[in-house]
């Protein structure tokens, strides 16, 4: 069973992972976590919050990333306004950096719970 190659892994080695998928991996972090809905007994749940209160190490990572793309967001938005002397575009920028930022203040919420969670 070890000598099988993950789904994620072709035979060689090479990665077989697609594009869109390496690039919603670098963006979102739902596929590191377990769902504790999911979980049929209090076992599952248990493990399943221990797994994700480990994951939650990887939430700075992310929030870099996103305050990477909430600042070009921003400085696009303040570019096309200034530059450009345009109205659509930096309403479509300054948009997306409000929709980042507040995607990182969800990412912090949930990490500060996470790290500081009290089990039973």
């Amino acid at each position: 069973m070890a000598d099988t190659p993950s789904p994620e892994h072709s035979a060689d080695g090479d990665p077989a992972i697609s594009f869109p998928t390496l690039l919603y991996r670098f963006l979102f972090f739902d596929w590191l976590f377990r769902d504790l809905g999911a979980a049929r007994d209090v076992y599952e749940r248990h493990a399943a919050l221990q797994h994700n209160r480990r994951m939650c190490r990887y939430f700075p990572t992310y929030l870099r990333r996103w305050s990477v793309l909430t600042l070009f967001d921003f400085g696009m938005g303040c570019l096309c306004e200034r530059a450009l002397q345009a109205s659509l575009w930096p309403a479509w920028f300054f948009a997306w950096s409000c929709l980042t930022l507040a995607g990182m203040v969800v990412m912090s919420v949930a990490w500060a719970f996470l790290a500081n969670a009290r089990l039973p």
